[in-house]
């Protein structure tokens, strides 16, 4: 059995070919208690001025917060990803519904542009989540501070 296909957690395009993709690509250090439920993943950035593709490390809690985030967007809301780590993502929703991304890597480069999804784009981003978390599950705990162990569902 192979490593799993990646699959986009975020995927926020427009008619105007604006796109901003967070696509995680596989587990950090599989098979290590510390850097196994880590996800890796690529975020994919076009507009009209920038191209890029950048790096970023999810962790389990980054998910649960982008979970409570999306439950709760709201127009003039904010929602983000990367807890702070190194590149962070920000997304403002707007009154008209457009989508304004930060994006900002302390070591490369910071910028904002404007995206104009779908209407259902929060919707679509919950099934994103969840299928994320089917394709790459949680599976270690964390019995004390530092102190780690395999989950009893871990897949083997």
């Amino acid at each position: 059995m192979g490593e799993p296909e990646p699959v986009d957690l975020i995927h926020l395009a427009d008619a105007d070919g604006d796109q901003c993709i967070v696509r995680v690509t596989g587990r950090s250090q599989p098979g290590v208690l510390t850097g196994h439920d880590t996800l890796c993943a690529d975020v994919l950035v076009s507009t009209s001025f920038l191209d890029a593709r950048l790096e970023i490390c999810l962790l389990q809690q980054d998910l649960s917060t982008w979970e409570e985030q999306l439950q709760r967007l709201v127009p003039r809301g904010n929602a983000g990803l990367g807890g702070g780590r190194g590149l962070e993502l920000g997304f403002q929703l707007n009154e008209d519904e457009s989508v304004g991304v930060t994006l900002h890597d302390p070591d490369r480069l910071s910028t904002f542009f404007w995206i104009r999804p779908q209407d259902d784009w929060i919707q679509d981003h919950r099934a994103r989540l969840d299928r994320v978390r089917q394709v790459w599950p949680s599976e270690v705990i964390e019995t004390a501070p530092m102190s780690y162990e395999w989950s009893p569902n871990r897949r083997k």
